[in-house]
């Protein structure tokens, strides 16, 4: 099987970068920027991607790769951050836009040589739009260079050097926005590169199962199961892997969304027959969750009682060696895994605290997107429903309570989130954003019901769109759907006098508030 290192200088693109070499059928993982030669060539990738980074190349301290990669011979793609990486380590210049600097859709001119270099950006127009974010540009080419593309005022949006299959473009061909950003891949990976379309979904499935049963055998698993899309298809690829060795313990904190926790105990214990144990944990949660506001802390804490949780589980059911987690790709890079900056932490993510009593942990869906987890789910045989329900975040409503939480909060979040999740639904949207949920603000404000004076909260609602969960678009829901959940929110939840929508894509904002 054809591989591809994506070279990782903390862009908070990167992980899109695989995902869309991934949708051609290319298998593609992430690596650390300061991967050596030796260890490219050992593990046998035939092409290289050099990702974005919020540096600027240079700056004393910013990352750079061992100048030794540029001679392996290997076909090199550098994209934004990664096209002034390659610039640099071959002797081109790279100088600060300034005023200059581009964000956002901006027009590509095409610059055709008729040379070999040109197969990069064959197929695309000679006018196009493309995702730009960057301070900096290259000012001059390294030798051997030619200028493939610019803009109105980037130089070289795109170069190339055919012989030694170097390439760089300064947008982002990865982002949905950029209109033939798969036809750039598809030129790198099958005309410059020669790679073969040979990873698929099953081979993925096939391997895990035989991976873990080989290295699961005979060991006692327990399975953190939220009943989210992650965890479920966990539970259901390791039961096929290791049987009646995993048990899913299902820790009911008391931040579960209505009538949530009854829902996972039936599809998992009665419908499906695993080894499922329910911690009902909602005191000991809030307990510790008192008094605290900010969100990483409530994150940690939450992560932290998870661990202490699933320690009194194996202690029930016995010698349990092996804690199995349902993390994937976003989680990790959200939390700054390699070298991404932190967005926000997961408690799922950071291996093993050294006084957990579980020698290790098993996370079979690390290396996976949301939209690849439900692939799995589905050639698995799990319902349609549960593979599709909405995203839910590991520390539940935590999350979506700002400020302190107390079960008032919670209660009250909860009855509103069932609205408005009900008049999505009603208005045949429930497929159409991508995820949708009500976040209890800490804003409180007058209002009136009845004749009466009242001083509630304001709930805020949140629908995006989006095919990766790296970037979303906010939805543009009907006015008739927002209005009818307004009025039944304000109308049946009690401390609620006031209802908005947010209209924030990611970036600048992240799909939840905390």
């Amino acid at each position: 099987m054809d591989k591809v290192a994506v070279i990782d200088f903390g862009g908070q693109y990167n992980q899109l970068i695989a995902r869309r070499i991934r949708d051609l059928n290319v298998y593609a993982e992430i690596k650390p920027y300061d991967i050596s030669p030796e260890d490219i060539i050992s593990a046998g990738y035939k092409a290289l991607v050099f990702t974005g980074g919020p540096m600027s190349v240079y700056l004393e301290d910013s990352p750079l790769c061992d100048p030794e990669i540029l001679k392996l011979g290997l076909p090199i793609l550098g994209i934004c951050y990664g096209d002034q990486v390659l610039a640099q380590l071959d002797g081109g210049c790279i100088t600060g836009a300034g005023a200059s600097s581009e964000y956002g859709k901006t027009e590509i001119f095409t610059d055709h040589t008729d040379g070999p270099e040109d197969v990069l950006l064959a197929g695309v127009p000679e006018s196009s739009i493309f995702w730009m974010s960057h301070t900096d540009y290259i000012s001059e080419l390294p030798e051997g260079f030619v200028k493939l593309a610019h803009t109105s005022v980037c130089p070289y949006a795109a170069m190339g050097d055919a012989d030694r299959k170097l390439y760089g473009v300064q947008f982002h061909p990865e982002v949905t926005h950029s209109e033939y950003g798969e036809t750039v891949f598809r030129n790198f990976l099958f005309k410059i590169c020669g790679l073969k379309p040979d990873w698929k979904m099953d081979d993925f499935i096939e391997n895990s199962i035989d991976k873990y049963r080989r290295e699961l055998a005979g060991r006692k698993v327990l399975l953190a199961l939220s009943g989210g899309v992650d965890s479920s298809v966990c539970a259901a690829l390791l039961s096929k892997a290791i049987g009646n060795d995993l048990t899913c313990v299902f820790v009911d904190h008391g931040l579960l969304r209505k009538d949530e926790g009854d829902l996972v105990e039936d599809t998992f214990k009665g419908r499906f027959g695993m080894n499922f144990i329910r911690i009902n944990a909602e005191d000991r949660f809030l307990e510790k969750l008192k008094g605290v506001t900010e969100p990483e802390q409530k994150r940690r804490i939450i992560g932290e009682e998870f661990i202490r949780t699933f320690e009194d589980a194996a202690d029930m059911i016995g010698e349990a060696e092996v804690l199995a987690q349902g993390t994937i790709y976003p989680d990790v890079i959200e939390s700054g895994k390699g070298s991404s900056a932190v967005i926000k932490s997961h408690h799922n993510v950071g291996g093993l605290p050294s006084v957990m009593k579980f020698d290790e942990i098993a996370e079979p869906l690390r290396d996976l997107f949301k939209d690849e987890v439900r692939a799995v789910g589905e050639k698995l045989g799990l319902p349609r429903a549960l593979v599709w329900r909405q995203p839910f975040p590991g520390p539940g409503l935590a999350v979506r309570v700002i400020g302190e939480i107390t079960k008032d909060k919670l209660d009250t979040l909860r009855e509103a989130d069932a609205i408005f999740r009900e008049e999505i639904e009603r208005g045949g949207l429930d497929k159409s954003p991508s995820q949708y949920f009500a976040v209890l603000t800490d804003l409180r404000s007058v209002g009136v019901k009845g004749d009466a004076r009242t001083y509630g909260y304001t709930v805020a609602l949140r629908a995006v769109m989006t095919d990766d969960f790296m970037t979303a678009k906010w939805a543009d829901l009907p006015y008739e759907v927002l209005e009818n959940a307004s009025s039944r929110i304000t109308n049946e939840v009690k401390n609620i006098t006031r209802v908005v929508y947010d209209i924030t894509s990611k970036p600048p904002a992240t799909v939840e508030w905390e």
